[in-house]
């Protein structure tokens, strides 16, 4: 089960957006429940953080040790959190808050949290850039929650860089979105601030925000709560105020502050329930299977919309430029795995992928689904055993052909045929985005089936009505597609 299935289920079994910091801090201990002096303050800490454990299993929806206050007590404060985790019931995610910055430490980091602790998430910052990111995001079933904005007075002047209409916090969030889905990548936002929240929100419809700094005697629960819930009343984790866990009633005091939390929900939902549902930029009423991967290559650069001059020489209200995705693990890897939704279906013994702009995503698609690949070179060399066809194949061997973009067919179709010069069959043919205009048709009169993930309506549709691109857009696309 990967973090965000896990979180998911935690907050629907539990009915809660809240989490629970598990720090080994001192200051936490009082008087008032153990009595001992500082050789057993270790034990003491342990006994605490149990009791929290215990009290709040049933009403939390994830659990947050905070790594720098258990480095800080030495290789004893080490060995204490590797106690901890294992106490931890296996159905309540773990988000270890590492606030991690340091590219050259990230991979082992990363291998030392989810393969020898086992914990489901933790929390980075973002300004080593996506290389800082990418030795977590590789564990697919875990995920980061990247420091967006924090509440520390000190920090408004870079945070605010070079102005409140364009900060830098904001271009943060913008720029992680492109490092991962929102299964994996989530953000964490420091504010008592309803303004900054909303700013994050509106950019960012989408993640799911893990609100901090949140609990100040100035700062409205209510509209901090309603400003970072999503249009399905979630996308919101809030944690509970460290003065709630040396209570004697911690369970109770918990229960009490998610019923408000849960009646906020409520009322986010009700007011979404009212709101102009057809309107087609607020609410997806007909959700496309793959919408999410659509948005990610918008936010990426690689869906764009404007007047472009084609190789042809036409041109188009648009441009797609899907090299980009092999510089983003994940969104590569959702391409992958949107191919084999259908290639899987196919009869077949080789995949083939045509040069130069589908060998990564043919290789790929190769290993996933443990098939052999070849693939027609784009043109003989002069030396060396001049092979046409690269790889090992048999004569008479089925061959499903895999390509990026279908335009006009010509490139795909004269890779097939130099396949089936070599004595391949050659059936079904399938890319990743159809520009339609005839050409499967084209495609099926040259006796090949032709298979897409996406057609270029399907696109720009889901980019309209999500708010990605303008009316004009829109409008430019639908004449010059007609």
């Amino acid at each position: 089960m990967n973090f965000t299935d896990k979180l998911n289920q935690a907050i629907a079994t539990n009915n809660s957006l809240l989490v629970v910091g598990l720090d080994a801090n001192p200051e936490m201990i009082s008087s008032k429940y153990f009595q001992g002096d500082e050789e057993s303050l270790i034990e003491q800490i342990e006994a605490l953080l149990l009791r929290i454990i215990a009290a709040t299993s049933d009403r939390v929806c994830a659990y947050k040790p905070t790594l720098g206050f258990y480095q800080a007590l030495g290789g004893k404060g080490l060995q204490l959190l590797e106690r901890i985790l294992p106490a931890i019931p296996k159905s309540i995610p773990i988000i270890l808050d590492a606030k991690h910055g340091d590219l050259n430490t990230s991979t082992v980091l990363a291998k030392t949290i989810f393969e020898q602790w086992q914990v489901d998430a933790v929390t980075l910052t973002p300004y080593a850039g996506q290389d800082h990111a990418a030795p977590f995001l590789v564990y697919s079933d875990k995920a980061v929650f990247i420091l967006s904005h924090t509440s520390n007075p000190q920090a408004k002047t870079l945070q605010e860089y070079p102005n409140q209409e364009q900060p830098l916090y904001l271009q943060v969030v913008k720029e992680a979105q492109s490092w991962a889905t929102p299964q994996q990548l989530y953000l964490e936002v420091g504010t008592t601030s309803p303004e900054v929240l909303g700013k994050i929100r509106a950019i960012a419809p989408e993640r799911t925000i893990f609100l901090r700094s949140l609990w100040s005697k100035k700062s409205n629960l209510e509209s901090l709560v309603n400003m970072g819930l999503d249009q399905n009343g979630a996308g919101l984790l809030i944690p509970v105020p460290q003065d709630f866990l040396s209570s004697n009633n911690l369970a109770q005091e918990i229960a009490d502050l998610n019923q408000k939390i849960n009646a906020y929900r409520e009322s986010k939902i009700n007011q979404g329930s009212s709101c102009e549902i057809w309107t087609s930029n607020v609410c997806l009423l007909n959700q496309h299977p793959y919408q999410d991967l659509i948005l990610q290559l918008f936010d990426i650069g690689c869906l764009l919309f404007g007047e472009y001059v084609q190789a042809s020489g036409a041109t188009f209200s648009y441009y797609i430029d899907l090299r980009k995705i092999i510089s983003n693990p994940q969104i590569f890897n959702q391409v992958i795995n949107a191919y084999g939704d259908i290639v899987q279906k196919l009869e077949f013994d080789r995949i083939a992928g045509i040069p130069y702009g589908a060998l990564p995503t043919a290789t790929g698609l190769a290993m996933n689904l443990q098939r052999p690949m070849i693939f027609p070179r784009k043109e003989v060399k002069a030396h060396g055993t001049r092979r046409l066809i690269e790889g090992n194949f048999n004569s008479g061997e089925k061959v499903v052909v895999i390509d990026d973009i279908l335009i006009s067919g010509k490139s795909v179709m004269e890779g097939a045929d130099k396949l089936k010069s070599a004595g391949l069959n050659i059936e079904d043919i399938v890319v990743f985005i159809d520009h339609e205009g005839g050409v499967k048709d084209r495609l099926a009169n040259n006796g090949y089936r032709g298979h897409s993930v996406l057609s270029i309506s399907e696109i720009t549709e889901t980019l309209y009505e999500s708010g990605r691109i303008s009316q004009n857009q829109y409008d430019s696309f639908q004449t010059n597609h007609e």
